[in-house]
């Protein structure tokens, strides 16, 4: 890919124009975590940071993440959705355990935002709204360091369950969108547009969005690629006349902000025809506390099946019991395809050897699962499933 310094001075204007307009420009300081030679990273982690004259802390490693968030008390926040799902799932795990008080304010805080969103209104039930900001927000907020203004999500989608539960807890949450090829933020939701979950919020500053007749997402502007180096081919495939196809599918909604619906090239087609977002049934597996990691599997098959990664903490009663966790497992996907379409029920499971990770190479650096990867290990004992 041709990147030029345009790319990455216009999506660090944008992004201040974010923060100075919706928070207050302030004495920033990031948090960074991604490898910084990932352009998500790279951008949003290093130039966006500089450009506001921010401080750049390095956390220490995923299991030191929630310590060195207390530590350094960032304001800011730019990661992947996978860790906001992970620290989403330990706050919760600490409050259930507790039981009792916190456990009945955990739900209370989850029903008055879902609420609040729902009815698109900001006033619900007052009087434990300020209660709940007294004790149980507080609390949360003090274990990202009490200065936190944005969770920003971004390099690939977001469940909105875990984005209501951070708004819940009084921590604001700003999933984005973008690619390498657009320097890499093409948009964020933001406060004072409205912040939809199921939105990626309006394009930044200078940054033009159309959606072609197939409805593939269409992007202009400063933030653009030049090309791909020594492929002339791909790259007038994928800059049409000064525009770049992203190759995702979607649509502007009431207030311009972007929605993304599915994936060119990520989606499952099968037997019928029917398409399937893998990324969709993935996300909903994996917020069922039993669940890890699971990539869904079934292209031109005739329904889903699944590999799962269980969360053995979670299930260690059942370490040395595989029925019993093979149950467990079972009750989890069961609750999943009760809220999933007749296409999107997972049938069948198996169960990964070990953790999709960077280091086995069956996740990207910003933790995306390889598909292809992953496909080819365990693709023979997944085709098996359809035989029984």
């Amino acid at each position: 890919m041709i990147q030029h310094h345009g790319m990455i001075l216009h999506n660090c204007a944008a992004c201040v124009d974010v923060i100075a307009n919706d928070f207050g420009w302030d004495e920033e300081k990031f948090l960074s975590f991604l490898p910084a030679s990932h352009a998500y990273e790279h951008t949003g982690g290093q130039f966006f940071p500089i450009s506001l004259g921010a401080e750049i802390y390095y956390a220490e490693s995923l299991e030191k993440l929630a310590a060195n968030i207390e530590e350094v008390r960032p304001t800011i926040m730019v990661v992947v959705p996978r860790l906001f799902e992970m620290l989403r799932a330990k706050i919760i795990k600490t409050i259930e355990k507790e039981g009792g008080i916190p456990a009945y304010l955990l739900s209370r805080a989850m029903n008055i935002e879902t609420r609040r969103y729902e009815r698109r209104s900001r006033v619900i039930d007052l009087p434990m709204d300020g209660f709940l900001s007294l004790t149980l927000r507080k609390k949360v907020k003090a274990k990202f360091g009490g200065r936190m203004k944005a969770m920003v999500s971004g390099g690939a989608p977001l469940n909105a369950d875990v984005g209501l539960f951070f708004q819940a807890m009084g921590l604001p949450m700003l999933q984005g969108y973008g690619q390498t090829e657009a320097g890499p933020v093409i948009s964020c939701n933001r406060p004072k547009a409205g912040i939809r979950m199921e939105t990626v919020g309006p394009p930044l500053l200078d940054t033009h969005v159309r959606i072609a007749a197939d409805g593939e997402i269409m992007v202009q502007g400063e933030n653009v690629m030049h090309g791909y180096w020594r492929n002339p081919e791909e790259t007038a495939r994928v800059l049409q006349d000064g525009w770049l196809a992203t190759g995702d599918v979607g649509h502007l909604d009431e207030k311009g902000r972007i929605v993304i619906t599915d994936r060119k090239k990520d989606l499952i087609v099968n037997d019928k025809g029917d398409n399937v977002s893998p990324q969709r049934v993935e996300g909903m597996l994996t917020l069922q506390p039993e669940i890890q990691q699971a990539m869904i599997y079934g292209d031109r098959r005739p329904h889903l099946v699944a590999l799962l990664v269980p969360d053995m903490e979670e299930l260690k009663s059942f370490r040395n019991d595989p029925d019993g966790l093979q149950r467990a497992l079972a009750k989890a996907v069961d609750r999943v395809n009760a809220d999933l379409s007749v296409i999107e029920k997972v049938r069948r499971f198996i169960l990964a050897d070990e953790p999709f990770t960077v280091e086995n190479e069956e996740m990207t650096p910003s933790l995306k699962i390889r598909r292809h990867v992953i496909s080819k290990r365990y693709g023979e004992r997944l085709d098996a499933l359809y035989k029984r």
